[in-house]
């Protein structure tokens, strides 16, 4: 496998740098400015109906944090996965320790983010 010199790499950098700024001047020559701005033509228009402008949300905040801690957890899950798939390759080539010692690094900060998740009550909806 043969690697791009230092060179072509600096190359290559400064023509896409160079291309992307003659494309976006370009754009902007030929584009033109908008000519009519008025308040009519910013309105939010929704299938005929005039926008409303709502104050609070109908979603709580504790949706959304349910929601992030889901995906925070389910992506550890299955960053556990390929892991178990492939420890005893691992154990066979004489790196079972490190790696069972590095898992249980990650394991610990799973625990302890769950931990902290069910002692702030980031779960409950009352």
């Amino acid at each position: 496998m043969s690697e791009m010199p230092l060179g072509g790499i600096i190359f290559l950098t400064i023509f896409i740098a160079i291309f992307g700024t003659a494309l976006i001047f370009l754009a902007r020559a030929i584009g033109g400015q908008r000519k009519n701005n008025s308040a009519v033509k910013r309105d939010i228009y929704e299938c005929g109906i005039p926008g409303q402008d709502k104050k609070e949300s109908k979603v709580s905040v504790k949706f959304y944090l349910t929601a992030i801690l889901f995906i925070l957890f389910d992506i550890e899950i299955i960053f556990m996965y390929p892991w178990a798939i492939s420890f005893r390759d691992f154990i066979a080539n004489g790196m079972g320790t490190p790696i069972m010692i590095s898992m249980g690094v990650f394991i610990a900060i799973f625990i302890y983010g769950l931990w902290w998740g069910v002692k702030s009550r980031a779960l409950e909806w009352d």
